[in-house]
């Protein structure tokens, strides 16, 4: 499928919804977003723009949101620009070889007062930005994953380019933000804004005047974003009478010159021309709280732990400046609707001379069309009160049209809690408000991506879904955290103490009444897993850093499966605070703050057999091979397949591999299948009905032998049998010999369309999303629905393939000069500033003691003290499988720079590739090499690293620092790796 299907697709699905114009003059209308289709997605869906703007839309029945048309590059644009009127471009960076500062030029050119922003993924885009300063481009703003700097950047246009007139017209106020850092100024509008909306949506009163609301609305302060003393200065002085409240920075430009002590200058101007207005100062330099206390203005310290909330706190305290009423005949009040669901719920129940005053009178459809629920609005809209012989008709016809509306609409799409909702086949269900975070982002993506693609059509013999899915949004951490009394401060305190105070705390009323009507209804297996906000980008995706837990959810006393259930919640908010979290948010540069968790309750994909549950296939399929084999390249991707629960398949354990685009062929050797083979695999223990799941994630967990799975009669369409006698595989039930995970019947005689599904879906998946993407499935062969086998889509995620820039040529290299040579190299760039080596002394290393060497690597990696080093040992690193390498966690490593997997004679390991693990250190920037001791090409020089002065030694592990740093290249296009032996060979780059 091209793009150009898949564009098609998408605009007839309409992943976002149309919304409201606010009522200012210039307003955007029109807004054309030049992004991958994963981005375009992440900002209709997951942002949900109409709630996220407080009332601004939602109050207004007059007008419709900004409506978005998506492109995926800069030369669709350019066409489009052609033949339509934008009011505003948000521009991504990666849009194909017409570059964000190509297209800035030729917009600005032709388009002289079309504003244009850029959109940065990540803090490492920022240098690119400097360098390529660009005239044409009106601001930069920087996404770190929360959809509300979407509505902060197109509240930014507006305010600006209304600013002139609206304070003449309306003397509407004004906030002055002077702000020169990206990072800082894209987390401080959204907040601005969003708290500037909750203050303005207060002073509207329950008029039906739209007029009058139309007034409070307009009537909301302007944030006005500068990024220098000179264009604030100007503000100021054209604005003074309007000017409510200044925040500014302390180092930024004067006069074209860096000024250290700018923002004190402006404050003290602002403050000595008698402006009695709040102001706010907030730098990174802590000293400056005395100078901010001179100047009686507040302060806020950029490192602090609570900055957001501290900026919250001084909106609020300093600038502290809707429902649908049901009424009687009288006009009297008697009930009120918040949301659309209390609205329906409501409808059941009000008295009839409700029901016909607010019928009569058209009510209904003008708060429905200011609530964006067009569809029904328009069903409603010329409703006639006479044309039912009773009110009960009238009722039950108003209720029909909303369930009937509600199904066609929530194909595909995200469903509100109701009771209901819980017998739901298929689809998504919202437990509570906020962002689905990126995991929950990722499941709305594929269950949208599916509906849009009518994707099963093309398997009519396979039922293709997501597990049924329900999501606690953001805002259910938030409330917990405060609710709780749970500050940042428990950082300093153990993981288990931290579990402590989580599973001792309270959940929201609301949610808690879900979920007892939840356990009440549902009975089959859950997984409980976390979806945080940074979780699953294309730049940091978390992967196996918070935790995941398991629950057999057959308890006979309802009580304790609810306990069971919200226990799993408040563990998964916790591991936010938990180490392992902790190091990694900080090392990707965020502040723990900025990190909000959603949880996702998710049917667990399998059948039952005995006292176990367990699929008949667990996988993981990418769309990229980092390690590709004879003639198979990069973009043909690869799959990892196992026998039960998929933990097997992302920690890094044995697992059967093959390539999507060509499943008959067999990657490795038959003697390597056999040796390589997986002989245990995991279920859930549907036996053990009471658990601690302080125990860890894999409480519930029981691993079983093949022979269980033979005699549940699970192996026909997955094993073949080994005869030895003929050195061959045999295929069907029948066949003598040992059992072999080869699904052969699957892969090679199609028994299930495996290999075509994945590769189709790999194929859209990467498209939409704009780069290699990973998927996680499993299969359940049983029949199910329409008597059909089933194939579950559980997650999609980027694949972090970082750009290639750099370029070795090995026939430039020569090998005295090296220290490790690969073929096999995962990551990119150069690294100069590496002097410590840390190694397992192979003559020493026992795969039956691996569980106590982390506790070696972990001390050692803390005394670095945050000096970069290569780590080279046997086997797999970082898998759960403790005999296949050394199973240590992102935190226990996360110093390393290069991580080396090597074998040795007697300890030869298939490569990883796909954990959880891996991720995060490829997203970390870290290289991964992978080093056979028997390859002619790949090799270390173990005798030049022997000669080197040692720094540390424990039981298994050499800690060397050399005199002069070495230099290393990885050149991730080819997968070739090098370290050389002295920093002194020119950088060649590409």
């Amino acid at each position: 499928m091209d793009l150009k299907e898949i564009n098609y697709y998408y605009n007839k699905f309409k992943f976002g919804e149309d919304n409201f114009h606010n009522l200012m003059k210039k307003r955007v209308r029109e807004i054309l977003l030049v992004s991958t289709f994963y981005d375009a997605f992440i900002f209709e869906q997951d942002g949900q723009l109409s709630e996220q703007i407080h009332g601004e839309y939602q109050q207004l029945n007059l007008s419709t949101a900004p409506r978005i048309t998506s492109v995926p590059t800069g030369e669709e644009a350019i066409k489009t620009l052609q033949n339509r009127k934008f009011d505003l471009v948000i521009t991504m960076m990666r849009i194909g070889e017409v570059d964000p500062f190509k297209l800035s030029e030729y917009i600005k050119n032709n388009f002289p007062d079309l504003p244009i922003l850029l959109l940065l993924h990540s803090t490492a885009d920022i240098p690119l930005i400097t360098q390529n300063k660009s005239k044409f481009i009106d601001d930069v703003f920087l996404w770190n994953g929360d959809s509300k700097i979407f509505l902060a950047m197109i509240k930014y246009i507006e305010d600006k380019r209304n600013l002139e007139t609206d304070t003449r017209i309306g003397l509407v106020r004004v906030i002055l933000l002077i702000e020169d850092s990206i990072h800082y100024y894209s987390r401080f509008l959204p907040i601005l804004y969003a708290e500037i909306m909750n203050q303005t949506q207060k002073l509207i009163t329950e008029e039906v005047n739209d007029i009058n609301k139309r007034l409070r609305m307009r009537a909301r302060p302007k944030v006005i974003l500068v990024h220098n003393y000179d264009d604030a200065i100007k503000i100021i002085e054209e604005y003074r009478e309007y000017l409510i409240s200044v925040i500014s920075d302390v180092k930024y430009l004067r006069s074209g010159k860096e000024d250290s002590q700018a923002g004190i200058r402006l404050l003290s101007k602002v403050r000595n021309d008698k402006f009695d207005i709040p102001m706010l100062l907030q730098s990174s330099e802590v000293e400056n709280r005395e100078k901010a206390k001179k100047l009686k203005v507040s302060f806020i310290h950029k490192n602090s732990k609570t900055l957001l909330n501290d900026l919250k706190e001084f909106i609020v305290r300093n600038l502290g400046f809707g429902d649908f009423i049901f009424r009687d005949k009288t006009g009297k009040k008697i009930d009120r609707a918040v949301t659309m669901q209390d609205f329906e719920e409501k409808l059941k129940t009000i008295p009839d001379e409700s029901l016909i005053f607010h019928g009569s009178r058209n009510h209904f459809s003008a708060w429905l069309t200011a609530h964006g629920e067009f569809q029904i609005a328009k069903r409603i809209r010329h409703l006639k009160v006479e044309n039912f012989k009773t009110s009960k008709e009238l009722r039950e016809f108003l209720i029909s049209i909303f369930e009937e509306v509600q199904y066609i609409r929530n194909r595909g799409k995200i469903v509100n809690f109701s009771e209901k909702a819980l017998s739901i086949k298929e689809g998504i269900v919202r437990l509570a408000d906020g962002s689905f975070g990126g995991k929950g982002r990722s499941i709305a993506f594929l269950n949208s991506l599916l509906a849009a693609m009518e994707f099963e059509k093309g398997f009519p013999e396979v039922n293709i879904n997501i597990p049924k899915t329900f999501v606690i949004g953001t805002k259910e951490f938030d409330y917990f955290l405060v609710h709780n009394n749970i500050t940042y401060d428990i950082t300093s305190y153990s993981d288990v103490k931290i579990a402590e105070i989580f599973l001792n705390g309270t959940l929201s009323n609301k949610l808690i009444y879900k979920l007892n009507l939840f356990v009440e209804k549902i009975n089959y297996p859950l997984a409980v897993r976390s979806s945080g906000l940074l979780e699953d980008s294309q730049t940091q995706p978390f992967a196996g850093i918070y935790q995941t837990y398991m629950l057999p959810n057959n308890h006979p006393d309802k009580a304790m499966r609810f306990r069971q259930l919200t226990d799993a919640v408040k563990l998964v908010f916790a591991s936010v605070f938990q180490e392992t979290a902790r190091q990694y948010i900080e090392s990707i540069n965020f502040k723990l703050e900025e990190e909000k968790m959603a949880v996702i309750i998710e049917q667990i994909v399998g059948s039952r057999y005995d006292d176990y549950f367990y699929p008949h296939i667990s996988g993981v399929a990418q769309s990229y091979n980092y390690y590709p084999t004879s003639y198979l390249e990069h973009a043909d991707g690869i799959a990892n397949l196992a026998l039960g629960m998929g933990i097997a398949v992302v920690e890094g354990m044995k697992t059967f591999k093959f390539c999507p685009r060509y499943p008959k062929m067999d990657i490795l050797q038959q003697e390597e299948i056999l040796k390589n083979s997986q002989y245990e695999f995991y279920a859930i223990n549907l036996g053990k009905k009471e658990f601690d799941l302080r125990e860890g994630e894999i409480t519930n967990y029981i691993k079983l032998d093949l022979r269980d799975a033979e005699k549940h009669g699970s192996l026909n369409y997955i094993a073949s049998s080994w005869d030895y006698q003929n050195e061959r595989f045999m295929e069907g039930p029948y066949a003598k010999g040992v059992k072999v995970l080869t699904f052969a019947s699957v892969l090679k005689y199609n028994y299930f369309p495996l290999a075509e599904i994945l590769d189709n879906i790999l194929d859209i998946g990467e498209k939409a999303m704009g780069v290699p993407v990973e998927i996680e499935f499993a299969v359940n062969l049983n029949k199910e629905k329409d008597n059909k086998p089933s194939f579950y889509l559980l997650q999609i995620r980027p694949l972090t393939i970082k750009p290639f820039e750099t370029s070795i040529d090995p026939q430039t290299l020569s090998k005295k000069e090296l220290f490790i040579y690969t073929g096999k190299g995962m990551g990119n760039g150069i690294f100069e500033n590496v002097r410590d080596i840390i190694f397992v002394e192979q003559k020493k290393f026992d795969n039956t003691d691996t569980m106590n060497m982390i506790s070696e690597i972990d001390e050692l990696n803390r005394k670095l003290n945050g000096k970069k080093y290569i780590l080279i040992g046997p086997g797999r690193w970082g898998t759960r499988d403790r005999f296949l390498g050394i199973p240590v966690k992102w935190n226990n490593i996360y110093n390393a720079q290069i991580i080396v997997e090597t074998s040795m004679e007697g300890f030869i390991v298939e490569p990883s590739q796909g954990t959880h693990f891996f991720h995060n250190l490829i997203a970390s920037n870290v290289g991964y090499f992978v080093v056979n001791h028997k390859s002619e090409k790949d090799f270390i020089d173990w005798k030049w690293l022997a000669r080197q002065p040692i720094k540390n030694r424990t039981k298994y592990f050499v800690h060397v620092q050399l005199e002069k740093p070495v230099l290393i290249k990885i050149d991730g296009k080819k997968g070739i790796g090098v370290v050389f032996k002295e920093n002194k060979i020119p950088t060649q780059s590409s």
